[in-house]
């Protein structure tokens, strides 16, 4: 008699690609590519796409593009032909696609700030989880938008803020407070954010904290007693030009 049984599949190897998006050099774009080539092993692939010639420095850095950050490895630069390809024994494939992280590829050594593209990996993802507040014109400035609330896989918030009625060459300050726009007096700041350009009518904040240090999520925003408010030049001394509530409120 022979005895026999279902031998199991073996464990499938994970494959996780993410974009890299233009930045200073126009045409760039690219994917990077994780690859778990053994459990120990995980293969970072590069490629570009309208990179000019030569050969450039690439490196998977902490933090999201946003904030900017340290080094976390040195990857092979991207060859003449928009190639990279490095074998990474020092963090395991689920460390990677968890990482708070993002990757950078720069023109060349000497143009390090000269940056070709990059994108967030790991746990700067944006999911599809979002939600948008209406920012209202306060008084006669004329300046009104919107807040976009965007949900990260590590539960961080990208907060956009867009408006229309700004210009050009003015830089607008812009935070959240604690309580609602009818506050008597005004709520006090809990959160500063990037401030708004006024060519572009945008600003874009990473929050993972607030001002005092406490961590916060997309989640807690959901149901935050706050609203946002945008002034005309300082947070001290500039009018509010518009605001808008948004969690609870």
């Amino acid at each position: 008699m022979f005895s026999g049984g279902c031998t199991p599949d073996p464990v499938q190897p994970g494959t996780t690609s993410y974009n890299l998006k233009v930045k200073d050099v126009l045409g760039v774009t690219g994917v990077v590519t994780f690859v778990e080539t053994s459990p120990t092993v995980t293969t970072i692939n590069i490629t570009l796409t309208g990179a000019p010639a030569g050969t450039h420095p690439a490196g998977l850095y902490s933090n999201s593009v946003l904030e900017g950050g340290n080094a976390k490895l040195i990857l092979k630069p991207v060859d003449e032909s928009g190639k990279s390809s490095t074998t990474v024994t020092d963090m395991t494939y689920s460390e990677l696609i968890a990482f708070n992280g993002f990757i950078k590829v720069v023109k060349s050594d000497t143009e390090a700030g000269t940056i070709l593209a990059q994108g967030d990996i790991g746990g700067n993802v944006i999911t599809k989880v979002s939600k948008t507040y209406t920012l209202k014109a306060k008084d006669n400035y004329g300046v009104s938008g919107t807040a976009l609330f965007e949900k990260r896989l590590n539960g961080n918030t990208l907060l956009t803020i867009s408006l229309t009625g700004t210009i050009a060459g003015n830089n607008y300050p812009a935070t959240i407070n604690l309580g609602s726009i009818t506050s008597v007096g005004g709520g006090p700041i809990v959160e500063s954010l990037q401030v708004v350009d006024g060519a572009t009518g945008k600003s874009y904040s990473n929050i993972n904290t607030l001002n005092s240090g406490v961590a916060i999520t997309y989640d807690n925003w959901m149901a935050y007693d706050g609203y946002i408010n945008i002034y005309q030049s300082s947070i001290l001394t500039g009018a509010v030009i518009c605001y808008g509530n948004i969690g609870s409120n």
